[in-house]
């Protein structure tokens, strides 16, 4: 809750932008995205120095919002070992839902040529997100078939859920883009795990190279981190995989002390 506090306090004080603005300005759908793991107090300071040139999304009156993702993967964690071997082609399928207005949608992550993300989204039935329904698994095929020239593998199901709340600051003028979560749970069918409780998950979203949201958390000495949520996830709550690439972040998620470095 302290930080909750922290957060609505820093963010009542930064200038609105509307949806239709925030949209209006860039879909930022190809994009390079940097995560950070941000203690509460530094947070605080950086949005303080972007104050003058972002403002934070507002809807209705609010400025933070209930997110929820159904991630899917075969019995096995197949798409999770994907990412695992660090595989050229490997791609997330969740679905998203906006706990706030009921919105949801089926989206397909996947890596491009140059590490790039590129999403792709499909409008989806809120009562629909913990299944794969038809179209959805006819618009997987097609992304997968489009960018790498395979088909989706067999048996996806759903895997994890993550629950968050985010607020979105933007840069209209230099196409960048910051989403900051905060009271994050992990659950699968068995468990559920609270992680963060002093820090805020800040992903910068840049068309390409580093933005001034990066260049601040450099000089507060944040570095960017590797970091999936949906991997991280399936490491906290199945501590018997392997887990290399995000060992330090699944340490520092699962209530290790956050390291600046």
């Amino acid at each position: 809750m302290r930080t909750r506090a922290a957060v609505t306090g820093v963010l009542a004080e930064m200038q609105p932008i509307s949806l239709a603005e925030v949209l209006a300005e860039a879909a930022l759908q190809v994009r390079v995205d940097r995560k950070y793991l941000v203690p509460i107090g530094v947070f605080v300071e950086l949005v303080s120095r972007l104050r003058d040139r972002f403002a934070v999304l507002e809807i209705d009156g609010q400025r933070s919002f209930q997110y929820e993702s159904v991630y899917f993967d075969t019995p096995s964690l197949g798409l999770y070992r994907q990412h695992l071997q660090r595989r050229r082609y490997r791609y997330k399928v969740r679905t998203r839902t906006y706990l706030d207005s009921g919105e949801c949608s089926f989206e397909v992550k996947l890596k491009g040529n140059r590490s790039e993300t590129i999403k792709s989204r499909l409008p989806y039935a809120a009562a629909d997100r913990g299944r794969l329904t038809e179209p959805a698994r006819d618009f997987l095929a097609e992304q997968l078939r489009t960018a790498y020239g395979v088909g989706p593998v067999d048996g996806l199901r759903p895997a994890l859920v993550t629950t968050y709340r985010r607020s979105t600051l933007t840069d209209p003028t230099a196409h960048e883009r910051l989403t900051c979560d905060i009271d994050l749970r992990f659950a699968d069918a068995t468990s559920a795990l609270d992680v963060l409780p002093d820090a805020v998950l800040v992903e910068s979203k840049t068309s390409g190279r580093t933005g001034a949201a990066d260049a601040v958390l450099r000089d507060l000495r944040v570095r960017p981190i590797q970091v999936s949520k949906y991997c991280v996830a399936a490491a906290l709550l199945n501590p018997t995989l392997r887990s290399n690439p995000w060992h330090r972040t699944v340490h520092h998620f699962s209530g290790g002390r956050l390291l600046r470095s």
